[in-house]
């Protein structure tokens, strides 16, 4: 007894690996050209202001050598230890809000930075700058 019914042996048949493969070329195709845009969802209308130029702050500026050689604008400093440092910045910054400009030489050791560092954090500064030159 045979229960299944005899199929005729021209069925037609969809091959779907042909499909999928060409339907992740095109994926991949739309992924790669396709242009990401952040769009906002608020549209937000940011206020101007104008800086005020008397508003800027004292600037000191201290220099570092590649030996160990310090200078504040301009004058060499007599010591080299943390506590020179901290004296001299005392005696020269009298706003708080003085910031401090730290032009160090490409080889000067990390320790002479860090020493230039600790010794505004130690004088009450706490707005730094580090000068660089911009590569040409």
């Amino acid at each position: 007894m045979n229960f299944r019914p005899e199929r005729p042996s021209d069925d037609l048949e969809i091959n779907l690996i042909p499909l999928i493969d060409v339907l992740l070329v095109i994926l991949i195709f739309l992924a790669a050209t396709t242009t990401f845009s952040r769009y906002s969802q608020l549209e937000v209308t940011l206020p101007q202001a104008q800086a005020d130029a008397s508003t800027v702050p004292a600037m000191l500026n201290i220099s570092v050598s590649r030996d160990g050689v310090y200078a504040m604008d301009g004058r060499l400093l007599s010591g080299n230890t943390t506590q020179d440092i901290v004296h001299a910045l005392q005696a020269t910054a009298r706003n708080p809000d003085t910031a401090l400009v730290i032009s160090a030489d490409a080889h000067a050791t990390h320790d002479s930075v860090i020493r230039v560092m600790e010794a505004a954090r130690l004088a009450g500064i706490e707005r730094l700058n580090f000068a660089t030159q911009s590569a040409q």
